[in-house]
């Protein structure tokens, strides 16, 4: 039996798993479709809560805690941050110190408040990031190897020792023939001890020409803690040391804990790993003798340049180690920590220490995060390491961060942004988002307010904010459904973690501060394992995979020993080593009958120090076996364009769409009643394709996100798709029977009204009204330039009775594409898509909501709500808070750095100017009299 079959077998008994009865089966699926509709709250977008100083008051803390929750927004994740105004005694405004009493009183009072509202809490355990503080010592501060290099001066007898202070210890020194920028590591020898007297290196009578002497020694990175609010400032803890987070735990953990008594947040979070440059510990040649099986100290030159053939193995055993000792003493007491205290571990476990995809398994919640590009669900990301993850250690609930770097500067983003970056984190998995994030700002700070250095800010004073709970509702619909069933992608990549380790340096950038630039370290610093797979994976293999008709996870070494290969096909992009063990349990997969495709070349080598070169050998001989021998049941892709099509010739594709398109995405969930899609338009132009799906259903429906309802398909064999810009859909197929809904598909409209002259607008926040004889940007008009808020437009639409029994649908018009630039930026995410009301409209119908519109298509049905005769329309519209940001001046932030030193830099605030806001133009009415019935209808008709 062939592995196609094999594997085609096994689906097609998984497809048949239904329910014992069919009535059990119609009765599970209207429960689910009920459940979509009005999804439990736990689904609802959660949002970083910044607390700044911390400086906050309990009338603002329940203000805020109230508008979150009306907005849709189901939790909160407190952060305390460094300050943003001064003590002030005349207004009372006070920065209470991080940990004191006033500041775990207002922690327990924001517990109480949002556990009443039935929102989540979340704690991050610490001020700013990585962790840190002033309990944190020198001696268990982020650690290094710092390297000196002293050129010996012709006919010196002995040298000066480099200075060795508090929290340092030599490790080794090293004669190295050579100076300055030509050392020749190859032929480096270890001083011995004995040579250093009374503070200086004797030179060794054995030195010939021109030579230098390199001191390792064990020492801190002197990193400190980034943004921290007051009475939080210190050294970053060392991450390979389990004193300096049980330390951490007990001073910072413990104290915040008693914030929340018997009512335990629901987890506490864990920030991303940004500890740059620490790559050493105390012990660290100690635990490497042990766990190695040899002594790391004659090698340190391996660590720093080329010392010879043994150069990569050494540096993969060196890095191996240091994510040993994070998983260990950094990850594992967290975790037990958090169990100890009821409560959850939620995890960014990616960066610096190299942690791995399989050191997830010590995350009950893992979360991802988002580098900001329309590309990262085609490329490499931490958003699908945070996924894949979830997927293979059984968390049900992926989170991720989500709107960091969107359309910068703050409060520059708009709810289309928002649901543009959304569905890139939703195409690869995640099923909880929590937004970065809400700036808790006081009164005083006037508007539209406090906002963080170099991140969006989604509160309630971004003048579109009537928008958020339609949005909200659409994010917490579309995190329902992926919470459904089991994941189902087919494709397994393998990361190249020894490739990476092997490639590790002890050179890497300690350079960052508090005022360093907001961002991943993009300067080739390798001491990542994530931020190495860019290089390593290239920007192809996943889009290949993605392009051809299939999903995929990530996967790594330690998760292919431990769990093994539960997916179809599996892909070896570029590897050049893997250990021994781990090869041969993919050689017996693909005995089994698994798809094996290695692109680029096969692996050649076993990882680390120790028998390499048998090791090796055994390598060779597998790939030889399962991929060039005659029979080989591999399948070996020297050019890795042609990955996806090879794929599909063996496994069949999950869905193609005719045409194909790039910007087309999809995932899927495997449920016991049948499969559901979310399928989404990623770029600016509307999309029209017909989408065969691999499994053969006999009903199907889409659902939509925004409303809850759902609407039969009439094909489902070959489901006719229209998406507009940035639309998204959900596609469920099912055997079950699925009780028709009757749905009216109407004919092209045979009257169109023109709606764009003759308004009213009221300026709510000038408490001003103008007439506009023809609709265009309230922004054009000198006095309305700089004014960011809501207004109010007006008009009387007279109907006659005839066109009341048809369907009327207002019109805002299309959005206008705006060419991205290329290459795209990194940290600036958009959608690229001007719409024709800038930027959300609330619409009412004689005093009747009837809803809003954000997103293309930029119109409504107002067919329930016209009546014959006079119909008073009245549109309220907000634009974003950058007009007025515009016409004002920065805040002035000199005397608060005197006070407590520059803690963050203001990004993006510079020249900026007023935008388009309001409604542009071209609003109409679009009138259809005639109609047809149908109770199986097209995905792509829903008017």
């Amino acid at each position: 039996m062939t592995r196609t079959i094999v594997w085609g077998v096994l689906l097609f008994l998984s497809w048949l798993e239904i329910p014992a009865s069919l009535a059990q089966a119609d009765s599970s699926l209207i429960r689910l479709k009920e459940s979509f509709a009005h999804p439990p709250d736990d689904c609802r977008i959660m949002m970083r809560w910044w607390w700044f100083g911390p400086a906050v008051a309990k009338t603002e803390i329940r203000r805020e805690l109230e508008q979150m929750k009306t907005a849709g927004i189901g939790g909160v994740e407190i952060a305390t941050l460094y300050p943003l105004a001064l003590d002030d005694p005349q207004t009372g405004f006070l920065n209470l110190t991080y940990l004191s009493e006033e500041h775990i009183d207002a922690l327990r009072f924001a517990a109480a408040e949002a556990r009443a509202l039935g929102m989540r809490t979340d704690i991050t355990l610490g001020s700013g990031w990585p962790f840190g503080g002033p309990h944190i010592p020198i001696t268990q501060a982020a650690g290094e190897m710092r390297v000196e290099t002293v050129a010996i001066p012709s006919g010196a007898r002995s040298i000066a020792m480099p200075g060795v202070t508090a929290g340092e210890q030599l490790v080794a020194t090293f004669w190295v023939p050579g100076s300055g920028d030509a050392l020749a590591f190859k032929d480096a020898k270890q001083a011995a001890t004995s040579a250093i007297e009374n503070g200086r290196l004797q030179i060794s009578p054995e030195l010939s020409g021109q030579s230098s002497a390199v001191f390792f020694i064990s020492s801190r990175t002197g990193m400190t803690v980034k943004r921290p609010a007051v009475g939080a400032e210190g050294f970053v803890l060392d991450h390979y040391d389990q004193k300096a987070i049980a330390t951490h735990l007990h001073s910072v953990g413990d104290r915040l804990m008693e914030a929340f008594g018997d009512h335990f947040p629901y987890a506490v979070f864990s920030d991303s790993l940004e500890d740059y440059g620490s790559d050493w510990t105390g012990d660290l040649i100690e635990q490497f003798r042990q766990r190695r099986g040899y002594d790391l100290t004659p090698h340190l030159p391996a660590l720093l340049a080329d010392a010879g053939p043994e150069t990569s193995a050494v540096r993969h055993d060196w890095g191996k180690t240091l994510t040993e000792l994070a998983n260990e003493r950094y990850l594992a007491p967290l975790h037990a920590w958090a169990l100890e205290h009821h409560t959850l571990l939620r995890s960014q476990t990616y960066g610096f220490p190299p942690v791995t995809l399989s050191s997830n398994q010590y995350a009950d919640l893992p979360e991802g995060e988002g580098k900001a590009t329309l590309k990262m669900w085609r490329q490499f990301s931490d958003t699908r390491w945070a996924a894949s993850a979830g997927h293979l250690f059984g968390r049900p609930v992926i989170s991720s961060e989500t709107w960091t770097w969107l359309h910068s500067p703050a409060f520059r983003a708009t709810p289309l942004d928002m649901k543009v970056e959304a569905d890139l984190h939703f195409l690869q998995g995640i099923n909880q988002l929590v937004g970065h994030g809400w700036p808790y700002s006081p009164e005083l700070a006037g508007e539209p307010g406090w906002r963080m250095y170099a991140a969006g800010a989604f509160n309630a004073h971004n003048p579109w904010w009537f928008a958020m709970p339609d949005l909200a509702g659409y994010l917490e619909r579309v995190s329902f459904a992926l919470r459904q069933g089991n994941p189902a992608n087919d494709v397994a990549l393998l990361l190249p973690n020894d490739d990476a380790w092997a490639s590790f340096t002890v050179k890497s950038d300690s350079s960052a501060s508090v005022t360093t630039k907001a961002g991943f370290n993009t300067r080739g610093v390798n001491l990542s394992i994530d931020e190495s797979m860019g290089q390593l994976l290239g920007n192809n293999v996943i889009a290949q995979i993605l392009d051809a008709g299939f999903n995929l996870d990530f996967i790594d070494g330690d998760a292919v020993d431990t769990l093994g290969i539960g997916y179809p096909v599996l892909v070896l992009p570029g590897m050049q080593r893997i250990p021994p063990a781990t090869y041969r349990k993919i050689e017996q997969y693909a005995m089994r009958g698994g798809i094996v495709m290695a692109t680029r070349r096969l692996p050649s080598a076993a990882p680390g120090f120790l028998n390499r070169e048998a090791d090796s050998q055994q390598i060779q001989e597998i790939s030889q076996r399962l991929f060039r021998d005659q029979g080989a049941v591999g399948h070996f892709l020297e050019d890795e364009s042609q990955l996806g099509r090879a794929i599909a010739s063996y496994y069949k594709p999950e869905v193609i769409f005719s045409p194909r398109s790039a910007e087309i995405g999809f995932i899927r969930r495997q449920l016991s009643t049948g499969d559901l899609y979310f399928i989404a338009n990623t770029g600016n132009h509307p999309l029209s394709v017909v989408a065969k799906f691999r499994h053969s259903a006999k009903y199907a429906e889409w659902w939509d996100p925004f409303t809850g309802r759902t609407f039969p398909v009439e094909n489902p064999a070959k489901i006719d798709l229209s998406l507009q810009p940035y639309e998204s859909r959900l596609i469920f197929l099912t055997n079950s029977a699925i009780k028709p809904e009757p749905v009216r598909i109407w004919d092209p409209p045979s009257k169109v009204i023109d709606l764009s002259s003759d308004w009213n607008l009221t300026f709510k926040g000038l408490n001003r009204t103008i007439h506009m004889a023809t609709l265009h940007s309230w922004s054009e008009e000198e006095p309305f330039k700089y004014y960011s808020g809501l207004v109010t437009y007006d008009k009387i639409v007279d109907l006659p009775a005839d066109l009341i029994s048809g369907s009327l649908i207002l019109d805002f018009g299309e959005g206008t594409p705006v060419v991205p630039p290329d290459p795209l930026p990194t940290f600036n995410l958009r959608a690229f898509l001007e719409g024709p009301v800038r930027e959300a409209a609330e619409v009412y119908v004689n005093g009747q909501r009837a809803g809003v519109v954000w997103h293309p298509p930029y119109t409504i049905d107002l067919t329930s709500w016209l009546r014959a005769g006079k119909n008073q329309l009245r549109i309220v519209v907000g634009n974003t808070a950058i007009n007025s940001l515009a016409g004002s001046a920065l805040p002035d932030y000199r005397l608060l750095n005197d006070r407590y030193g520059e803690r963050f830099r203001p990004q993006g605030m510079d020249n900026l100017e007023p935008l388009p806001s309001g409604i542009l133009g071209g609003l109409r009415l679009r009138v259809s009299s005639r109609h047809r019935r149908l109770a199986r209808a097209s995905a792509g008709s829903k008017d």
